[in-house]
């Protein structure tokens, strides 16, 4: 009878868990595009680009589930205990998080195909930010993945910085209502703009948190 040497089922593990990290990898860069696109929908006033954007997000649903499920097989097949049992726990929060990132993404390119036409604007602010966003992202994930907890401790720094964005462009466009009462509905989709790339941000700070606590 031939027998599995016994490094066997360690080897197999540590081969899934390899898996579902790359595929998380590949969901968070999912995740950088769609608001980089998202983004530029608003800048260029690109209505195909943003329904675009709305059509990946039901890809990054399913992307999502499939990632939990493959998390959930391995903890059946594998029965892995102590930090393996908590990667795995930790990835599906973090496939949920990206997820709802997601979401944010898609909510920003639902703003764009309620706006008439191209504000007028300045919109400056609002690209920094979304640099800002998917630089804190990309951290953050490369944090949670390689257990790079001196990275994950640096994210809520760049999230102070996303706030500060947050909070100027609430001034700028609350600016601009008062002095001109016809761009009140432009600025106030624009708020929420920034709004969903504020949350993003905060999905972040979750993310790097779940780093820090495994």
């Amino acid at each position: 009878m031939v027998t599995q040497p016994a490094h066997a089922p360690r080897l197999e593990l540590d081969r899934e868990l390899t898996g579902v990290r790359d595929d998380l990898l590949r969901l968070g860069n999912r995740i950088d595009t769609a608001i980089d696109q998202a983004l530029a929908a608003l800048l260029n006033h690109d209505r195909s680009l943003a329904r675009a954007v709305i059509e990946t997000d039901e890809l990054i649903n399913r992307r999502r589930y499939q990632l939990e499920e493959a998390c959930l097989v391995t903890i059946a097949r594998q029965q892995p205990v102590a930090i393996d049992l908590r990667r795995l726990i930790a990835t599906m929060h973090a496939a949920g998080e990206l997820e709802r990132m997601g979401d944010h993404a898609a909510g920003i390119a639902h703003i764009v195909l309620k706006l008439n036409a191209a504000t007028q604007l300045p919109l400056s602010n609002f690209e920094r930010m979304a640099e800002a966003v998917r630089r804190m992202l990309r951290s953050s994930l490369y944090a949670f993945a390689y257990d790079d907890l001196q990275q994950a401790d640096r994210i809520p720094v760049l999230d102070d910085k996303i706030d500060e964005y947050y909070q100027q462009n609430i001034r700028n466009l609350l600016t601009y209502m008062l002095e001109d009462n016809t761009v009140v509905a432009e600025a106030t989709y624009l708020l929420w703009v920034s709004h969903n790339l504020e949350r993003i941000g905060d999905r972040c700070v979750n993310l790097s948190e779940r780093t820090v606590r495994r």
